[in-house]
């Protein structure tokens, strides 16, 4: 096994956790539906352009807001879009730790408005030698080509850099393109992986 030289990381579920109940819930209260209609209602939206970044901030809100019924301004359907996130305060240190020993960049499947409210809570995305946000670079997780951008932005090769991602397909998605993939669970699990690998 290659030495490891980048890390690689996920932002859902790994930087931030993402409830997508109580997203659907606080939607689901301003249009007057059950959360459950709410994601049915959504199942069918334009997630993929979204993330992409085909659909800009005004596209997600009129999109959405015409699958749910209702014309919410921008301020408001912003905060609601985004209401749903928390840090995930546990491994943020260990991140901060991981910079200046080995290259850092985040790959991430996210929407423009949801960029605009993360970046300013996540300061240590300034220090990453390479953030690859997929609405900011036209690529999707489990595609090659989002992969290769974020191996070009950490300057290595791809079995120099492991990957930790919390959904089984995109970790498999990085091991097609030779980096090594681990599943992202826990905070502590994480901190055994690293040292496992030497970090």
């Amino acid at each position: 096994m290659a030495q490891v030289k980048a890390v690689l990381l996920d932002l859902g579920n790994v930087l931030v956790f993402h409830d997508n109940a109580v997203l659907f819930s606080r939607l689901g209260a301003r249009a007057g539906l059950e959360a459950g209609e709410v994601a049915r209602r959504l199942s069918g939206a334009g997630w993929t352009d979204a993330n992409r970044g085909v659909l800009g901030a005004e596209g997600i809100r009129q999109d959405v807001c015409r699958g749910l019924g209702v014309d919410l301004p921008m301020a408001e359907f912003a905060a609601l879009w985004s209401s749903h996130f928390t840090l995930h305060d546990a491994v943020l240190p260990r991140v901060e730790g991981l910079l200046g020993r080995v290259r850092v960049g985040l790959v991430s499947n996210t929407n423009a408005l949801h960029v605009a409210y993360l970046r300013p809570l996540l300061p240590v995305l300034r220090r990453f030698d390479s953030v690859v946000m997929s609405c900011e670079v036209g690529h999707v997780k489990p595609e090659p080509d989002i992969f290769r951008l974020a191996l070009e932005g950490v300057g290595c090769a791809p079995e120099e850099a492991v990957f930790f991602d919390d959904l089984p397909e995109f970790v498999q998605a990085a091991e097609a393109q030779g980096i090594q993939g681990r599943l992202f669970t826990t905070a502590d699990a994480f901190d055994a992986q690293l040292k496992a690998l030497g970090l």
